[in-house]
């Protein structure tokens, strides 16, 4: 069995973080990957999503000239210099608007704080030849909390979720972004002095329920909101149930409606009245040979879509005079495997036909519990 590459071995590593008033957490993040963990995770590029006040307070403290600590920890740790960090780096929530957000208060910021983070998220896990680390670290709560969800959303299995941890009195230290290399002194706010040699930084791995699997193609490699994503996640987690109105010609899978043709439809509505009445087996299930028992009850599901005068019913009809034989019911119930797993995807399994038993004895059914099954305008009691 194949098995995906660690994460330091992929040529594209990238680390995403959300920082507010302590942009420090952006380089004891990158120390505690790259200098402090084995095997280390050298980012080749950093992204940091932030306000306008993180941004300045970001530019000013990491990549300023004069004593960027960004530049500060390269010069210190050779193998940083790798890293990809600049002014372009810096993504402010709303740059795009009329008003970039400052700070995040109001639901409405809330709301595009999740919706920035979403999409940055979606963007780095497009690429199936990269490998993302992503820190929790920084910002306000919900941002962590934002960029948290977003990653149990889109992350596959070689990306990373972290936070890191600075041991005390040096957490939280206006002066302390790392430990340098050449160890230095610093006073705390009550008049200590520390020595920063003594300073520890670790990562605490966070282990997530990956739901990416969850998500359509074309939210997984395109700009998505955080509420639509979730929405979607939510859809598909919720318990399946099938409604089939043959008088409406409609067909209900979950949240999901289908267009199925008139003889798949009953087709379709046949397989679920026999599991909702419990006719075969008691369950529902039949083979081709006990299923001509109740091939006049599909006849009659398949006039109350096209009418007893279509040709089309009369043509089913006279084919099924006698009952219906194997050829008939195997390419009927491919054809409605194909056009479930077309509409449905990953969603369809809970409404396909279930087999079991061995030949000759084998018999097929639907699985889903009677109580989810709808069929207005049906005779359902067994």
């Amino acid at each position: 069995m194949d098995t995906l590459p660690l994460p330091h071995a992929y040529s594209r590593r990238v680390l995403l973080a959300v920082t507010g008033l302590s942009p420090q957490i952006l380089t004891e993040t990158l120390y505690a990957l790259a200098v402090a963990q084995t095997p280390a995770f050298v980012p080749t590029e950093v992204h940091l999503i932030t306000t306008t006040e993180g941004a300045r307070l970001a530019r000013a403290a990491l990549l300023h000239p004069d004593g960027g600590q960004f530049h500060a920890l390269c010069a210190d740790y050779p193998v940083i210099r790798q890293t990809r960090f600049d002014e372009s780096s810096i993504h402010i929530i709303g740059a795009d608007t009329a008003t970039p957000l400052a700070d995040i208060r109001t639901p409405q910021e809330n709301a595009l704080a999740a919706d920035a983070i979403t999409a940055w998220v979606a963007k780095l896990t497009a690429d199936a030849d990269s490998a993302l680390h992503v820190s929790i670290a920084g910002g306000r709560k919900t941002m962590g909390f934002y960029l948290g969800y977003a990653f149990s959303l889109f992350a596959r299995a070689q990306d990373r979720l972290s936070h890191v941890l600075v041991s005390e009195p040096f957490e939280s230290h206006p002066e302390f972004f790392y430990p340098p290399r050449q160890p230095r002194r610093l006073t705390t706010r009550d008049g200590r002095h520390i020595d920063s040699a003594e300073a520890r930084v670790t990562l605490a791995e966070i282990p997530v329920v990956h739901m990416r699997h969850g998500l359509p193609v074309e939210l997984q490699t395109g700009a998505v909101g955080f509420n639509q994503a979730v929405g979607v996640i939510q859809d598909r987690m919720a318990p399946a149930q099938l409604e089939i109105d043959l008088t409406h010609r409609t067909v209900r899978c979950g949240k999901r409606r289908l267009t199925l043709k008139p003889q798949l439809l009953a087709w379709f509505a046949w397989w679920a009245w026999l599991r909702k009445t419990g006719r075969g087996d008691g369950a529902g299930f039949v083979s081709w040979r006990t299923a001509s028992a109740d091939t006049p009850t599909f006849l009659k599901f398949y006039s109350m879509v096209v009418g007893v005068d279509a040709a089309a019913y009369e043509k089913t009809r006279s084919l099924l005079l006698n009952g219906m034989d194997e050829k008939f019911f195997q390419e009927k119930n491919a054809k409605l495997e194909r056009a479930l797993k077309t509409a449905l995807g990953s969603e369809s399994s809970p409404y396909l036909q279930t087999q079991l038993g061995k030949r000759p004895h084998t018999r097929r059914g639907l699985l889903l519990p009677t109580e989810a099954i709808f069929l207005p305008g049906l005779p359902t009691q067994p």
